[in-house]
This record gives structure tokens, sequence and C-alpha cells, in this order.
């Protein structure tokens, strides 16, 4: 019993001591952690400092734009020459008070940075944050900025110019041409024929095929042939030959009805039109084809112009038509139905001679005077083209040279 006593009395006595000398070194000042000077873990972490935000941020109106842009921009801290800084991060704000939204981002060699599709006319404020992974450093509060859209494009003076420059030519030709003033137009062997091509149908007895294409009314092409077939049908009625105008778009043929009553009637000859002689055959291309081929055949005219937009059934007009004995004009500005006109035809007018055209037959003042203006205002673009492209390459040339020869220069 005594013995148990005593072993209970040495183990209470032992726990004691252990609880005494943990207290003990607690109580004791902690040894130094590292030799020679090292920094301890809390020294390191103290020693890195935090990103300094950019400076000098500045949000303005984008300039020469619609509107619905800011251009933001900053200057760079002090930490991104050292490495510190990874990114820049824009935030956009309507309300301040409310908070921010995250924008956009850009690398850490930019210094601006341009936010859109925003609202004219509604303030923003802005702030940018230098990033180093997740650390960011905000810069204060800017704004606030407005967007708004700009009357005037500097940056498009140029066509401003331009502009003017092309205006004042057509508007000083058609003076001299309304003054009686002769205007030079190059000569056009297709229109000068058109008049013996009208004579010959005459004197055979047998009418003029007049062929607009396939295009609708709002096709360049289609206007082209409409004001030329004006000037065919005065002739027509002159003569009193008969022309016949199969259309391929309903649109198109209540037009030309129209212009071919008008220019008999310009003509004193009213009773002469026959309203049965422009007529709709069909939409659908090589139905048209089949059907004008038809009337190639069973009328067999003496003359045949083609004038307008025409695709895939040109060289089986042109050939049906050469294979009537019909002396063949044609103008198109689609390029890859030149070659077939040209092959087939007697006499072709190549792209832009078509847009002329009017102008040549009708010699008024108004049509010569802008024909004549676009001619002088392309002739001087033309120049300027030029004279670009020898500034460009003398400079080319000097570049080389001075390249080259810096070597020279350098052992010299």
């Amino acid at each position: 019993m005594f013995a148990d006593k005593g072993r209970l009395s040495a183990e209470r006595f032992g726990a004691g001591l252990v609880i005494l000398t943990v207290t003990a070194l607690s109580l004791c000042p902690a040894p130094a952690a590292a030799q020679d000077g090292a920094p301890t873990e809390a020294d390191s972490l103290a020693s890195v400092p935090s990103l300094a935000p950019p400076a000098n941020v500045q949000v303005v109106d984008r300039d020469n734009d619609r509107g619905s842009q800011i251009d933001v921009s900053w200057e760079p801290p002090a930490d991104v020459e050292a490495g510190g800084v990874e990114f820049y991060r824009i935030f956009r704000s309507s309300h301040p008070d409310t908070g921010f939204t995250d924008v956009g981002r850009v690398g850490f060699t930019q210094t601006s940075y341009v936010d859109a599709g925003l609202e004219n006319e509604t303030e923003y404020y802005y702030r940018v944050a230098a990033g180093a992974g997740e650390e960011l450093s905000y810069s204060p509060t800017i704004g606030p900025v407005v967007s708004r859209p700009h009357w005037f494009n500097t940056e498009r003076l140029n066509c401003l110019v331009a502009v003017v420059i092309f205006v004042a030519a057509i508007i000083i030709f058609v003076t001299w041409a309304k003054g009686g003033r002769e205007l030079f137009i190059r000569r056009l062997p297709g229109l000068d024929e058109m008049d013996n091509a009208v004579g010959r149908a005459t004197e055979m007895g047998k009418p003029i095929l007049y062929i607009t294409g396939l295009s609708g009314i709002s096709d360049v092409a289609t206007i082209a042939a409409i004001n030329i077939l004006g000037e065919v049908a005065k002739k027509t009625a002159e003569y009193n030959t008969r022309l016949i105008v199969p259309c391929a778009d309903p649109i198109v043929m209540a037009v030309e009805q129209e212009v071919v009553k008008e220019a008999y009637a310009e003509m004193g000859r009213p009773d002469a039109y026959n309203d049965d002689d422009v007529f709709y055959l069909t939409r659908s291309q090589f139905a048209y084809v089949a059907g004008v081929n038809g009337i190639m055949v069973r009328q067999r005219p003496a003359t045949i112009l083609y004038m307008g937009m025409f695709y895939a059934e040109s060289l089986v007009l042109a050939e049906t038509g050469s294979s009537v004995g019909a002396i063949q004009i044609a103008g198109t500005d689609a390029v890859t139905q030149l070659p077939f006109f040209i092959t087939s035809c007697d006499y072709t007018l190549i792209g832009e001679e078509l847009y002329a055209a009017s102008a040549y037959l009708s010699r008024e003042p108004i049509l010569l005077g802008g024909l004549k203006g676009q001619d002088t205002f392309k002739f001087l673009v033309g120049m300027l083209l030029i004279l670009g492209v020898i500034a460009a390459t003398l400079a080319s040339i000097g570049a080389i040279e001075a390249n080259f020869m810096a070597p020279l220069y350098s052992t010299g």
C-alpha cells in the first residue's frame, strides 16, 4: 500500500517537472532565427514595397468620331521600371458611389485605352489600377467626362478638298455649256454609227430592237440604257421607224414606256407611238433570252442595240442577232461580258462610255458639263497619283543610297 502511494507521488512529481520546464522555455527570449544578418520571413514580407498607382490619369472625349468613345490615358508608376507592374485594369462608373465596373485590361507597356460603346451625353467616371498578380493599386477617381459626336472630322480634310474641287469643276463646265461654249468630247464610233443604224433600218423597212438587259431600275447601267433609249426613240420617231423594246422587269417596262412616249411627243409624233412595242416578256433569264431570240428570228430587225447590264445570256443574244444579219451596237459595264460583245457586235461601248452616251447624243448642257467636270477631276487625280508614285520612288532611292553609303562614310 505504501509502495503504491510512493509510485503515484513520483509520477505526479515528474508531470509537474515537465510542466514547469515548458513554462520556463516559453518565457525565455527566442534565439536568433538566422546567422550572418539574413532576414527573417517576416522581414522579407515587410521589405516588398506595395504597388504605386498610375499617375496623371486623364479622360477626354475622343476626337473626330460619332461619339460613344472616351480616351483614357495615364503615366506609369515607378514600379514599372523595376518590373513591379504587370498590367493595368480600367474601371468605369456612371455613379461612383455605387461602385465601378471592370471594362478593360492592357499590358504594362501600354499607357492608354479607348473605351467604346458608350452612351452619348452621359457622365462617366474612371479609375485605373496598376496590377501585379492579385495586387491592385488604384488611382483616384477621375471625371466626369461626357462623350459627344463631332460635326467635323479633321482627319478627312482631304476628302472635303476633293469634293469642293469636283463640285467646282462641274459647276464651271455646266456654266460654260449653257453659255454656248463648245465642249470637246472624245469621239465614240459606236454612237456616231447610231444615226446610220437607224437610217439603215428605215431604208430596209425593218424594225429596231432595243434590249436593256436583265437588271432592275436601281442599276446604274439600266438608267444609262434608258437615257440612251430616249435619244434613240427621238430618231425612230423622226424617221417613222418601228422600235421594239422587250423588258425583263415590270418596273423598267413602265419607265421605258413613259420615256419612249415622251420622246415621240417631243418630236411631234405622239400618234406614231405604239404601246404594244414596249412590253414585258419574262423575269426568268433564259426564258427571256428564248423570247428575244424568237423576236429576232421572226421580225429580223435591221439594227439591234444592247445597252445595260448583261450576264451569261450576252453571247447567245449577240450570236442570234448576228445570224439574222442585223447591225449590232452594244454597251455594258459588265467586265465579264465585254469580250463576247466585242467579238460578236459591230460596235461596243466599254464601261464608262455607256454613261457618257446620253450626253454625247443629246448635247444637253447639264449632261455635258457634268461629263467634262468628271473627266477633269479624274485627270487631276491621275496626275496626283503619278506625282505621288514619283515622290515615293525618289524617297525610296534616297533611303537606299543613305543606308548603302553610311558604312562607307563611317569607314572614311
